[in-house]
């Protein structure tokens, strides 16, 4: 199962960072806006805008340092009281602006105002996160506003923030001067944002601990409805990691929000199938086990409907529905969701099973199959026969219990577009499935850029299915791309002849391991790399790879003079030793053409996604 985390969106905010330049010991304004957002001292208007030019007025501003404060829960808008003439119990930040004036962090005016529609300026904004941050008048020395300004420019305050004395402030002025306000030095010499209890982290807010603690969930969409605490208006909503719409909402999908960034993740991961253990009782139950995977309970809701006092126990089938980071959020009577799941059989055997409420016994099939989302599942149905091995299924869960049903090949021809959105006429859906297979069991799951710009044939394209919209949502292929096999790379083999019986020997060297096998048949491989076909963990079949001398590395091509060669994600890259010494595994930051011999072996193997460097050997130069 996929693990997803609230830290995916700090790496994803990151990346749009790094696209700009920030000089050594700045912030950029990207991580200040982010930050300031998720401690929810800023927001957009009714269309999710942030208006950044805008200026900031003074009533904005102490709504800004209630949010930035430890009051942060307790003041909301509404209702208050009147200490000004220009402020009345009715006004919007009557109360936010009642509780700057007793904390003693703004002041009215010698007439009686506060005048709250005033655009403020740095001193007077720079003040009142003084006297935030503990530090009195006798803190201070000379005279307002130098002393102000000096001191909030001694403290951080004034970081990275271009605005001279006398100036307004706009709203993305604040947000610079709210992200240092965090980081600035209390009075009593802590880290301000530490004193709210955040995490600070080699002198920057930790994001992802932020975002988390303000995210709230899991939920479910029971009717495919999001019942939430601000508009939907402007905000934006990820559906499985990627951007969506509230009408892309199903029944039962799991989401959290976080309101201060106006942002909600929805997730659709679901596993249906049999339960068949609880673990380590069924009176307090931790774990689960559904359709052969292993899944943690992660709400009190999923404990409870698993426990011996709940709904469910083995035997019974269910559907798991499952949060972020693959958790069990909810548990459900498979008879209320009906789930449909393709792949290739992986084993399938009969067994005999015994009834819960008798003792009589009958019989039942195991099925284990590999599903086009990468996951081997093990369904059981009732009956005498088996599947074979290889057969193409669908499996059905319904009111009506598992039923699997043999499929007939399916199959396209046509080049995937260079940017992986569409094939043979057809686009790829967002969520698109994509499983290629081996004659010997292997499968992986894999991506559309995997397949981009590669040509398919139909004996490469086993089955497919298209969704509501006439796009593929499931792809199965045929050995396709080559990356369901083992490659290894032999560094000695032995023919051995003897009582009119041939044997062969080989070692071979893989992922940091040096293995030996003798067998009963000879392969036309030598010293060098060999793709590897295994079931059942023997060796059934080896081939060479093919060779190439390569000058020159790069972290996704290898070079060959004029030639180049895409590299496999996982390509095995292994340091030659001298003399007595062996083989090491290393990695492509580790070697380079200039200091070593380099050894490229791709596999040449008839795959038409293939053609992939699998295995570099570097030899250090003398």
């Amino acid at each position: 199962m996929k693990k997803r985390s609230i830290a995916a969106l700090a790496i994803l905010v990151c990346l749009l960072l790094s696209l700009g330049t920030i000089p050594a010991g700045a912030v950029s304004e990207s991580t200040a806006l982010e930050t300031v957002r998720a401690l929810g001292i800023l927001s957009g208007d009714e269309n999710g805008n942030l208006n950044l030019t805008s200026s900031v007025t003074r009533a904005e501003f102490v709504t800004m340092m209630t949010a930035a404060s430890a009051y942060k829960d307790t003041v909301g808008s509404g209702a208050g009281v009147s200490l000004f003439k220009d402020v009345k119990s009715s006004h919007w930040a009557s109360q936010y602006i009642r509780l700057a004036v007793e904390q003693g962090w703004m002041v009215g005016f010698v007439d009686g105002t506060f005048r709250p529609d005033n655009p403020i300026s740095l001193e007077e904004a720079c003040t009142a996160l003084l006297k935030l941050l503990g530090y009195q008048s006798s803190d201070l020395v000379g005279s307002y506003p130098s002393a102000q300004l000096t001191k909030g420019a001694s403290v951080g305050l004034l970081d990275d923030l271009d605005v001279a004395q006398g100036q307004t402030l706009t709203r993305q002025d604040c947000v610079m001067l709210f992200y240092n306000l965090m980081l600035s030095e209390t009075s009593t010499g802590a880290v301000y944002a530490t004193t709210l209890g955040y995490t600070v982290t080699n002198g920057e807010l930790d994001y992802s601990t932020l975002v988390s603690a303000d995210t709230k969930g899991p939920y479910v969409a029971e009717t495919g409805t999001l019942t939430l605490p601000f508009s939907t208006d402007g905000a934006a909503i990820y559906r499985d990691g990627r951007a969506a719409s509230l009408s892309d909402v199903q029944p039962y999908d799991v989401y959290y929000y976080n309101a201060s960034l106006n942002t909600v993740w929805v997730y659709s991961d679901r596993v249906s199938g049999t339960l068949t253990a609880l673990s380590p009782s069924s009176a307090a139950p931790t774990s689960v086990t559904v359709a052969g995977g292993t899944y943690e309970l992660g709400t009190a809701t999923a404990v409870y409907k698993c426990s011996s006092q709940g709904s469910f126990a083995p035997g019974d089938l269910v559907t798991l529905l499952l949060g972020m980071n693959g958790e069990v959020v909810d548990v459900l009577d498979a008879n209320e969701t009906e789930t449909t799941y393709y792949g290739l059989v992986l084993s399938s055997q009969k067994t005999g099973s015994t009834s819960a409420t008798s003792s009589s016994a009958s019989l039942q099939v195991v099925t284990q199959v590999a599903c086009t989302d990468g996951t081997a599942r093990t369904f059981y149905t009732s009956g005498t026969s088996a599947y074979s091995t290889g057969r193409l299924v669908s499996v059905t869960l319904d009111n009506t219990g598992t039923s699997i049903k043999s499929l007939s090949s399916k199959s396209l021809s046509g080049t995937v577009s260079r940017d992986g959105t569409s094939f043979a006429g057809y686009d790829f859906a967002d969520n698109v499935e994509i499983l290629d297979t081996d004659d010997t069991g292997g499968y992986v799951r894999i991506y559309p850029s995997r397949l981009a710009g590669e040509r398919l044939s139909e004996d490469d394209v086993a089955y497919y299915t298209l969704d509501e919209n006439g796009d593929i949502d499931r792809l199965i292929l045929d050995e396709a791309t080559g990356d369901t096999l083992n490659y290894v790379y032999i560094t000695d083999e032995e023919t051995i002849s003897q009582d009119f019986s041939i044997s062969g020997t080989y070692t071979y060297y893989q992922n940091g391991e040096s293995r030996t096998f003798t067998g009963n048949k000879i392969y036309s491989v030598s010293v060098g790399g060999a793709a590897l076909w295994e079931e059942d963990g023997e060796v059934t079949s080896m081939r060479q790879l093919t060779s190439v001398r390569l000058t020159g590395l790069s972290d996704l091509y290898a070079m060959a003079d004029n030639q180049t060669y895409r590299l496999a994600e996982d390509v095995q890259v292994i340091l030659r030793g001298t003399g007595s010494d062996g083989y090491y595994a290393t990695t492509l930051s580790e070697i380079d053409a200039e200091h070593y011999t380099l050894q490229g072996w791709y596999d040449n193997l008839g795959c038409s996604a293939g053609g992939r460097i699998r295995i570099i050997v570097a030899t250090p130069k003398s």
